[in-house]
């Protein structure tokens, strides 16, 4: 399995870890794991600095995923269906807000434009 396919899963799961921690049926261990982890994702403290080549980083890479994991599975069925359903019904909701793609690249061609232009301006004035 790719790295990128991985990281989309784990972000999935975080989705779902947010929106079961708020449920009322969830239990309450699940909601405090759900919050250790969240806590240890966004703390600026680890367990190894991150200045440490690797396993600074590796750390997090490790235990953050296995910590969602763990909040996923220790889920009730009810809670975690929910969960998902609500997160593709997010995910599709922001997909129809999205802005079509003919206005995107059309946006994207206008900033070109201006760079070009200032870069020919900066030009000219240069080459005087």
């Amino acid at each position: 399995m790719g790295l990128k396919r991985t990281l989309r899963r784990v972000r999935r799961r975080v989705a779902v870890v947010a929106i079961g921690m708020r449920d009322p049926r969830t239990p309450w261990h699940v909601r405090a794991l759900a919050a250790a982890v969240v806590a240890f994702a966004v703390s600026p403290v680890d367990l190894i600095p991150d200045f440490v080549p690797i396993l600074g980083y590796l750390d997090d890479a490790i235990l953050i995923p296995l910590g969602v994991l763990l909040v996923v599975r220790l889920m009730p069925r009810d809670v975690r269906r929910d969960a998902v359903r609500e997160t593709c019904r997010r995910k599709t909701a922001r997909q129809k807000q999205r802005t079509p793609r003919a206005f995107r690249v059309a946006g994207a061609l206008a900033v070109a434009a201006v760079w070009v232009a200032v870069a020919v301006a900066v030009w000219s004035v240069i080459s005087r």
